[in-house]
């Protein structure tokens, strides 16, 4: 039986199956495949499952005259790159996008409209690199974030970085993607003082913005993404940030299969914002994306007599000594604590508070007792924990000579006030948690 005699329904049944390359095909036949092969319901669908389209909206987000037009514009915007990494890249983008829309908004005003063909040259042509396909693609879709000496709307600028970061001791970090002009000038900059850069063909694609300086360089070379090190200005050194067995360049334009660095990190990033790991922390009313993890495995809980503590650490690559034996990696542990709703529960009877005295620490490397520290207070505090209040937080760091170690510990409280005391001390556990070298740094 001819194609001809298939009734319209299932013709539409076999025109989804075939998708929209061979729909197009079908098109040229006759008029009425033209017809059938041209219904907007059709082409919806295709772009819902190829681009999460769920509006006609082209590239650049305006509002097109029907689901096939935008279709073919999406076509005709990326036709120089393979189309299925084209869709991964977006959903990289989209779901980035997602997250920070419903959790951080004042963030996502910051990113910029996608960069073109024409600004990808004039990049390669000034710092006489070629980028990666799926850089490319990335800064198509979105060219960074906007200056982060500009002041949106009343907002510290310097904590909304989609990066985000970390502080303790009067260190913060907080990252932020450059657009394609700055990673110009920042990265001319730096190769007048470090030539190896220019050599070697690197460029930087993020940094912090605040006084702490943290640097992530993309290699044109390779493909990985590093990240500068305590020794990076006298020595040039960084350490990979995404596993390089992952990386793959492929065979040039036409490769679906490539995957750099910078879409692996971003897919990475994009995947623990979603699932929770990262999230937001306000602190002085500044909102900002806090790398410390907040989920299981590598963030612990544990609740002892009403008193919940969670405790985490991140790498702190850009305070990392790798020529040092003895201290060659920085982390930083954040320890969060509260008192829950019913209170301080000691032997059935219940207090109304309690409060911090003493601290003991056992910090081990590859299971080898390093630290074993016991004083009082933490960062010089006493803090009083009240039912059902914010959580206390606080930041320290220690340094390890292995890449792998843990950190666990108690403190002291007593209930009531230390200086009204209720009660004898008690002490409240704080679970092991893990120090580690991890395969994405952030």
């Amino acid at each position: 039986m001819g194609l001809e005699s298939v009734g319209d329904l299932a013709l539409h049944i076999i025109l989804l199956k075939l998708g929209p390359k061979d729909t197009a095909v079908v098109a040229c036949v006759n008029k009425k495949f033209r017809i059938t092969a041209s219904e907007e319901c059709l082409w919806s669908k295709f772009c819902s499952e190829d681009l999460d389209l769920h509006a006609p909206l082209d590239p650049n987000g305006n509002l097109a005259p029907s689901f096939k037009a935008v279709y073919q514009m999406w076509r005709e915007a990326f036709v120089m790159y393979p189309w299925p990494l084209v869709k991964r890249v977006k959903r990289c983008w989209d779901g980035l996008k997602s997250w920070l829309t419903v959790n951080f908004p004042e963030a996502k005003a910051t990113l910029r409209r996608g960069a073109s063909e024409a600004d990808l040259h004039e990049l390669e042509n000034m710092l006489k690199v070629k980028l990666p396909i799926p850089t490319r693609i990335l800064y198509r879709f979105c060219d960074g974030q906007e200056s982060m000496d500009i002041n949106f709307k009343g907002v510290d600028s310097n904590s909304l970085g989609i990066i985000g970061g970390y502080s303790f001791y009067g260190h913060f970090i907080n990252v932020y993607l450059l657009p394609l002009s700055q990673v110009i000038q920042y990265t001319k900059g730096i190769m007048r003082r470090l030539t190896f850069l220019s050599r070697s063909k690197y460029i930087l694609v993020a940094a912090s913005s605040a006084f702490s300086k943290k640097y992530f360089f993309l290699s044109c070379a390779n493909g990985q993404l590093y990240v500068g090190t305590s020794n990076f200005v006298p020595d040039v050194e960084m350490i990979p940030c995404v596993p390089n067995a992952l990386i793959s360049l492929g065979n040039g334009v036409n490769s679906a299969q490539q995957q750099d660095g910078m879409l692996l990190w971003l897919e990475e990033h994009g995947r623990r914002l979603q699932i929770g790991i990262v999230k937001l922390r306000e602190e002085d009313n500044i909102r900002s994306i806090n790398l410390f993890p907040a989920e299981p495995p590598l963030c612990s809980t544990a609740v002892t007599n009403g008193v919940k503590v969670h405790a985490s650490a991140v790498f702190i690559p850009e305070l990392a000594n790798l020529q040092d034996d003895s201290d060659k990696y920085m982390f930083a542990y954040s320890i969060r604590m509260s008192l829950l709703p019913e209170g301080c529960i000691i032997n059935g009877m219940t207090f109304s508070s309690c409060q911090l005295h003493w601290r003991h620490w056992t910090i081990r490397a590859n299971n080898v007792v390093v630290s074993d520290v016991n004083a009082e207070a933490v960062i010089g505090k006493f803090p009083l924990l009240l039912p059902g209040e914010k959580e206390f937080v606080y930041q320290s760091c220690t340094s390890l000579h292995a890449a792998a170690g843990s950190v666990k510990g108690s403190f002291t409280f007593v209930p009531g006030r230390l200086a009204d005391p209720k009660g004898s001390q008690f002490e409240v556990e704080v679970a092991e948690f893990p120090l580690q070298l991890p395969d994405y740094i952030f």
